[in-house]
Order: C-alpha cells, then structure tokens, then sequence
C-alpha cells in the first residue's frame, strides 16, 4: 500500500529486496517427471508440451551454464540497468534426480556468475523427499532460493483430469516439511479448468493463506498443439474461460489471499505458432492493466477479503491436520531420486 500497489507484485517485490531490476533466466536441466517415465503413471499433464513452455526445448539442449550465460547475454541487451539474475530451473521436475547430481546443478547455476542472486526451482508436491528439502535449505542459508510448487488446484477431481498423478494431499505434506525453512515457497495455480466453477475457483483462493506459501503465480488455462489439451480445444470438446471472466477471478482471487503472499504472475501464454486458445493471453501487458483497472474500479487490493484463521488446511475437502507429518514422497519417486546414476543431460 506504501508503494500504491494493488497486488504484491514479484518485480516490486525484487526490488525490494535486492535494490534493483532482476531477472530470471530460464534454464533447462532435461528433467522429465514421474507422470512422464511411469513412477506415478504415464501420459503426462494433459495441458503439457515442454516445446512450447521453454524455448530451449525448441533446440538442441545445450549445457545448463552455457543455457545461463546466453541468457544473461540477451537480458542485458534488451534492460539497460539490471542488478542481477535469478537462474530458474523451470521445464518439468528439477527435483527429480540423483541428490548429488541435484546439488551438483544447483551450485553450478548459482556459482556461474555474481550476477546470479539466486535460484528458483520448478518442481512437483510430491517430488520433494526431506533430503531434498534439506539440500535447498542449505544452498538458502547463503542464497535467495525459491522452491515453485505446481499445485494447479485444491480439487483432485481436477489433478485426475489433467493427468498430474498425485492428489492435494502432496501440496498439503509439502508445505508441511516446507513452512519455517529458509527458502521462499510458491504456488503455481491454474484458473479456467474445465468442470471447476467460481466457487471451486475461490476455494482454492482461500487455501493459499492456510498453506503458507510465500508467493502465488496464476495460469489462465491455455491449450497448445501437440497435447491431449489441443486436441479437445480444437474437436469443441473444452472451452477456454473468457477474457472478463479471468480477469473477475483473477481479481477475485488475489482479493482472498494475505497482502503479504508475493504475486510472481496474473497470466500464461505461449509462443503464437503452438497456441491455440485462448488468444487474448498473448496480450499479457494489456491483461495486466485490465486487471489493475478491475481493482481500481472495484476500490480494492489484494487481501481486502482475506480474514486470518477463517479456513483450516485441506486435504480431500476435509482437514488434513490429523495426517502424519511425516515425509509422504510416493516410494517408486523417493527410489528414482536416491537412485545412484548419472543423467545425460546434465552437462558441465
């Protein structure tokens, strides 16, 4: 409210704590995930195409710091003051690998220049053993390390349909074994899935408090070529949510959340020649504004609806406080990580 701010938005929130512009720069480690290699099951999420989600899967992958150096490079080419750079792992699960190999990448990003601040990490709920999460508290401890959950949804009903092989239970015990260390947690949601209404929408909202995440990225839901997801937007089996519908529950959304959860994103789009629908999200600048105008004319700001203790942790619709607290990892995924073998794909 100090800065007159509507939302607690990530490039403010950035600069808050480094004193400068910073960036992220994706990288691509060539993970895959256990919906992909058949731990949990097979297929993949519904809406996925690692093509699309990150341009290095668009060309040969080249080695993680060579993939950071270029990145770095074009940043500072197109931003003439830029204080320094987040390294993201972001295609598929960058957790889901030998422990070693794993702290082996992360230092390397974070050690191949001074420029680099930090490091998030793009992973699953259910692909972070207490190992792990102990490796990144560690790097935390010297580093600015952010650890982004997809958690897409509170509703199984809306994990099984888009194929994530797990359940909300997995969000539910990672922000268990997450809260009080000393890494930024996020939570990656996606509003317009098909079979979910406002209300279900909302319930996911009023979840985000409960949970304790620090930070929140919202998707609108987009269908892109080449995935199961495409192929029923195109035969007229899916319908994509309408512009002024996201933006009223984007708006409604953030109205429900604490003011101190940061918002990292309002919207997704991919590249034009994958996309199918919706088209309006590839105007994000606009979007943008049109859900800052929506907050204006509403004459609110983010966490103007939220009230402290007014919902309970959720697991299954029902409160999952009685759960164990112990580490959940699904044991065919707690074998492929401590599995001792080395992955091709991570060069240096």
């Amino acid at each position: 409210m100090d800065e007159g701010l509507l939302f607690n938005a990530f490039g403010a929130a950035l600069r808050r704590r480094f004193g400068g512009r910073i960036q992220r720069v994706s990288i691509d480690a060539g993970f895959t995930c256990p919906n992909v290699d058949g731990a949990v099951t097979r297929g993949g999420c519904n809406f996925c195409d690692n093509r699309s989600f990150s341009p290095s899967r668009r060309v040969r992958l080249a080695s993680v710091l060579e993939q950071l150096n270029r990145g770095i490079t074009s940043v500072r080419a197109r931003y003439n003051k830029v204080a320094g750079f987040i390294a993201y792992l972001q295609p598929a699960t960058n957790t889901y690998g030998p422990l070693d190999q794993l702290e082996t990448l992360y230092r390397a990003a974070l050690d191949v220049s001074p420029d680099v601040v930090g490091l998030a990490i793009g992973t699953r709920p259910d692909c972070v053993p207490d190992e792990v999460l102990d490796l990144i508290d560690a790097l935390a401890q010297q580093h600015y390390v952010s650890l982004e959950y997809g958690m897409q949804s509170i509703h199984d009903r809306s994990l099984d349909w888009m194929n994530r092989g797990h359940y909300h239970a997995s969000m539910v015990d990672a922000m268990r074994r997450s809260r009080g260390r000393r890494f930024e947690t996020c939570a990656h949601v996606i509003l317009g899935i098909p079979g979910e209404d406002h209300a279900d929408m909302m319930a996911t909202a009023d979840q985000i408090g409960p949970l304790g995440v620090d930070a929140v990225k919202l998707h609108n839901l987009y269908a892109v070529r080449g995935t199961p997801l495409g192929d029923q937007v195109l035969a007229g089996d899916v319908q994509m949510l309408d512009r002024q519908g996201y933006v009223s529950a984007v708006v409604d959304f953030l109205e429900r959340i604490p003011s101190r959860v940061i918002v990292e994103r309002v919207s997704g789009d991919a590249p034009p020649d994958f996309l199918i629908e919706p088209r309006w999200c590839l105007e994000k600048s606009a979007l943008r504004l049109e859900i800052e105008n929506e907050f204006k004319r509403r004459g609110t700001r983010q966490g103007d609806r939220y009230v402290a203790g007014a919902y309970q942790v959720t697991e299954h619709g029902q409160d999952a406080e009685h759960t164990v607290a112990a580490d959940q990892t699904p044991a065919a995924i707690r074998q492929r990580i401590g599995q001792s073998r080395t992955l091709p794909v991570l060069k240096f």
